[in-house]
């Protein structure tokens, strides 16, 4: 669905991104973190064919950013960290703007708006001003505007930035059905905790590259923690011939995703007692995305 090759963009005196490689996959939910002023959102504008890289690629659906723009807006739906709406416009001329906008024909635009609207759930609040709507939902408009063409792929710097908790919550809801709804969504975002609730993969961006080379599944069930009383260097080898996930691994602590199934569970710690580990701790974790985005960042706030 995306895939960017060796994307290399400078501002002046600064190089923003130093050769970024990735592949999302369609209809997945990709979550782009890391330290302020890492490249995230340089890399969304990129990959919306908003900014021009000095070197390497993004291409969406075989489209390159820079040869096929136009064709990629069209298919594409981007909302900024910072965005407006018209405050003194209802809900409903927001988005039949914003259709109209996105080149769909003045008989359609209505309906599309209406689409939108039940999408986002705001069908209640069409006639609402949309100065009136609370934080969250102007987000939620602000989405729907974005996705009123029905875009295959939707962008989404820092879309949680000021939200209450319910809000957090209603927003992973909306962000889980529109990728259930068959989208491809990349959000960035700085809030770990909730990155599970939604996404499939986390792509840690650090000074401009991707940390650790790709992107981690996040969907793995469940996370545990080993801990050894006795230190083995083979311990990352053999958890990954007992097909679990690699979080983090040393030769005596290590954090591995696996099935949520308790025999498979039961089944590791069998194994590792069997081929001589001294286990000290097996217990799931909670931790864990924490402690793979410190390890990769150098501990970078």
């Amino acid at each position: 669905m995306i895939e960017i090759r060796e994307l290399v963009f400078e501002y002046p005196g600064h190089r923003a991104l130093a050769g970024v490689s990735l592949t999302i996959v369609k209809g997945s939910i990709t979550a782009l973190v890391g330290p302020n002023g890492a490249g995230k959102t340089t890399l969304l504008r990129c990959m919306a064919a908003l900014e021009t890289p000095y070197s390497g690629c993004a291409t969406i659906n075989g489209l390159d950013t820079r040869e096929a723009p136009r064709a990629i807006h069209a298919g594409l739906g981007y909302l900024p960290d910072f965005f407006g709406l018209y405050d003194a416009l209802s809900v409903r001329r927001c988005l039949h703007y914003a259709a109209r906008a996105h080149g769909i024909a003045p008989g359609a635009a209505a309906a599309a708006a209406d689409a939108a609207a039940v999408r986002v759930g705001l069908m209640d609040r069409m006639e609402q001003a949309a100065g009136q709507l609370s934080r969250g939902l102007r987000q939620r408009l602000a989405i729907a505007q974005a996705i009123v063409h029905q875009p295959r792929v939707l962008l989404l710097d820092e879309p949680a930035a000021g939200l209450d908790p319910k809000a957090r919550r209603d927003l992973s809801r909306l962000l889980l059905v529109l990728r259930d709804g068959g989208m491809t969504l990349v959000v960035s975002s700085h809030i770990l905790a909730e990155l599970e609730d939604y996404s499939d993969r986390m792509v840690i961006v650090d000074r401009g590259r991707i940390a650790g080379g790709d992107s981690i599944a996040l969907k793995t069930g469940t996370r545990l923690r080993v801990r050894l009383a006795s230190p083995r260097d083979d311990l990352q080898s053999f958890l990954a011939g007992q097909g679990v996930t690699i979080l983090k691994a040393d030769s005596d602590h290590a954090v591995v995703g696996m099935s949520a199934d308790v025999s498979a569970r039961a089944r590791l710690l069998a194994a590792l007692v069997a081929a001589g580990f001294a286990v000290a701790d097996f217990t799931e974790d909670a931790r864990a995305l924490e402690d793979v985005y410190f390890s990769q960042t150098g501990g970078a706030a």
